[in-house]
């Protein structure tokens, strides 16, 4: 994974629980109480889990509540500080979902080793659609944390509900 994933949880570690907390989550996860992570590096996805899982333990959190807490703060604080332009002209949670794949592309074109998601799209209804997450790393809960992130950003009521293993339905509640 791209060091943002972790550079996003560091932030969101920090400004909830504190420096001291991060660093005890590093050090649980087997890693460097000083480790940095930049936005470009390449971090093996174990890593990434196993600070997930240190969050878990170290803030006696569930792994699902880390999840959920990680979307959205994903989606609704620090995608749009770093990606801000990606956001420009986007008005709404359908909008962002429906140019994910294209803000994917843009996004990694001078990024090496970049494999974000990508997705393929089903409408069910005018305000149903159902999202293929198409990914080896079968990252699907995370996803769903994201999208209730866009839901967060947006101001918009979101139904998620995971209808197959690599499929989202997606609920606009306008």
């Amino acid at each position: 994974m791209k060091g943002a994933i972790l550079d996003a949880i560091k932030d969101l570690i920090v400004e909830n629980f504190g420096l001291e907390k991060w660093m005890d989550v590093l050090e649980n996860a087997g890693l460097s109480r000083t480790d940095v992570f930049t936005v470009r590096d390449d971090v093996p996805d174990e890593t990434v889990l196993e600070v997930i899982k240190s969050i878990s333990e170290t803030l006696n959190l569930s792994p699902q509540e880390v999840i959920d807490a990680f979307g959205e703060y994903w989606a609704s604080v620090y995608t749009p500080k770093v990606y801000r332009p990606y956001y420009r002209g986007i008005r709404s949670a359908k909008e962002l979902l429906l140019k994910m794949n294209e803000i994917h592309r843009k996004v990694t074109e001078n990024i090496p080793n970049a494999h974000p998601p990508r997705f393929e799209y089903r409408w069910e209804g005018p305000n149903v659609l159902i999202m293929k997450y198409i990914s080896p790393r079968g990252l699907v809960e995370v996803f769903m944390g994201v999208l209730k992130g866009v839901g967060k950003f947006f101001n918009t009521d979101l139904k998620i509900e995971r209808v197959s293993p690599d499929e989202v339905r997606i609920e606009f509640m306008e």
